[in-house]
């Protein structure tokens, strides 16, 4: 009996595999766009809720200690994220500040920064002052002006100018303060003396910017050049 000549088809083509191949690359190309859009949208969702938990244990710290904050990094004192730490939702393990994830940033770079936010450690000595100086001592926030306008805490920046703190005393560890022009994220003249990240959580790229804690406890994205050393002046009267 001579057999058939018909073979049963059960495999894809060369042409339908590489149109197959093709549909997925085009699926790759049109979805990896809005998945990262969603990826970084969601990181600056979390560093926002950090910053609003930070926001409430400032306010707790506040209310315990007759209204005085802490400012600057570079004294001898403690800093606010160890003062803090009491007064947090979150518990700290062994009392290290390193443990305590509300202090982290997810957009941070780098994932040993242990400090992915700088305080307002600035002081300028009446309206006329521009330039102002670094302060170490605690502040008292009774009584200060516009606190829905004024910057206490702000994304750190990262690069060649930013030191990644793993421990106390770390190189740097007195530098996650602001209080110079060139700390700002909108200073571009010298961006390793920045501290304030300038596209931390940039919204489409054309538009740099982070997140800020302001003292009256809410948190808020800006673009980096709408903020200047007025939002960062504790307005008193003087």
């Amino acid at each position: 009996m001579r057999r058939g000549s018909f073979v049963p088809r059960n495999a894809f083509t060369l042409v339908e595999l590489l149109v197959v191949i093709a549909i997925i690359a085009l699926l790759m190309g049109i979805l990896l766009p809005a998945l990262n859009k969603a990826r970084q949208q969601a990181k600056a969702i979390v560093c926002k809720s950090n910053l609003k938990q930070i926001g409430l244990a400032a306010n707790f710290y506040a209310e315990a200690w007759n209204f005085f904050i802490p400012r600057g990094t570079s004294g001898l004192s403690k800093t606010w994220f160890q003062l803090f730490m009491p007064y947090l939702s979150e518990r700290s393990i062994g009392n290290d500040y390193r443990n305590v994830r509300m202090y982290r940033c997810p957009g941070y770079p780098n994932k040993n920064q242990t400090v992915c936010f700088v305080v307002n450690g600035w002081e300028f000595s009446g309206p006329g002052d521009t330039s102002g100086h670094a302060v170490d001592n605690p502040t008292r926030i009774f009584g200060l002006k516009k606190l829905d306008t004024k910057i206490y805490l702000a994304d750190n920046e990262d690069g060649p100018g930013r030191n990644i703190l793993t421990q106390e005393g770390d190189p740097g560890w007195d530098m996650c303060d602001v209080w110079s022009i060139v700390h700002l994220a909108n200073d571009t003249s010298t961006p390793d003396n920045r501290r304030v990240a300038r596209t931390r959580h940039s919204q489409g790229g054309a538009r740099p910017g982070c997140n800020y804690l302001f003292l009256d406890w809410h948190v808020e994205w800006i673009m980096a050049d709408n903020v200047t050393y007025k939002s960062w002046r504790f307005e008193y009267d003087f």
